[in-house]
């Protein structure tokens, strides 16, 4: 099942999930500060899914051109790929209701599969032998699928910032100014090395890492503007 078509129930599922009602009232967060623990994993989880996904969809194309042993192989590896992608969906799932509670947890837990998945994908390389066309195919669809969740990202808060109150709305429009200027510049990061003749993978994994760490960065950042 291809991971779009999952996205929408997920995101149903994480925005219903109800507080923990046996938690001490005195103990628990506000309720801003619970939207903003729920917003930051939905975030950190759905740009790691839509990349996942896309490096499916570029590589799943190139197995029909491969024979032999290395069309078996690359097989494999993919199908250890699709494995990888499926636990992650579904943990995520499972731990969904458990996240607020323990978000750094769940959080560590959870990179632990993504670099399990980074890792199937590294094997993926090898074992189909591929070219630095396929590779720069593939860093491109991750890239167009971390974009997108920029530009998702800022319309959430754009919207969110013509809720709020008069008196913070200067805080909630200069939280949208500072998450486009992060945008604009991890995209300038990753079209610098689209554009680029050749790179390696190592290369393409690195820069991905920088911007998405800097869009869990303006998702947090942005999320404790509005609940400060």
């Amino acid at each position: 099942m291809k991971l779009k078509r999952i996205l929408t129930p997920l995101v149903a599922m994480l925005i219903s999930i109800p507080f923990a009602a046996a938690q001490e009232r005195a103990a628990r967060p506000t309720d801003a500060a619970w939207g903003s623990v729920r917003t930051q994993f939905f975030n950190w989880a759905k740009v790691r899914l839509d990349e996942i996904d896309a490096t499916l969809v570029s590589w799943e194309g190139e197995i029909p051109k491969l024979r032999g042993e290395a069309r078996a192989k690359a097989e494999s590896a993919l199908a250890n790929m699709r494995a990888k992608r499926d636990a992650f969906r579904e943990t995520i799932q499972k731990e969904a209701e458990q996240i607020e509670a323990d978000w750094n947890r769940a959080k560590t837990a959870r990179e632990t599969d993504w670099k399990a998945f980074e890792a199937s994908a590294q094997k993926f390389i090898q074992d189909a032998s591929t070219q630095v066309e396929q590779q720069q195919a593939a860093f491109g669809a991750r890239a167009d699928a971390q974009a997108k969740a920029w530009q998702e990202a800022i319309q959430k808060l754009e919207q969110e910032a013509t809720k709020v109150a008069t008196e913070n709305k200067a805080k909630a429009e200069a939280a949208v100014k500072q998450m486009k200027a992060d945008a604009t510049a991890a995209q300038a990061r990753l079209e610098q090395l689209k554009s680029a003749s050749a790179s390696s993978w190592t290369a393409y994994e690195k820069a991905l890492e920088e911007t998405r760490a800097a869009l869990d960065h303006a998702n947090k950042s942005s999320q404790e503007a509005f609940t400060k």
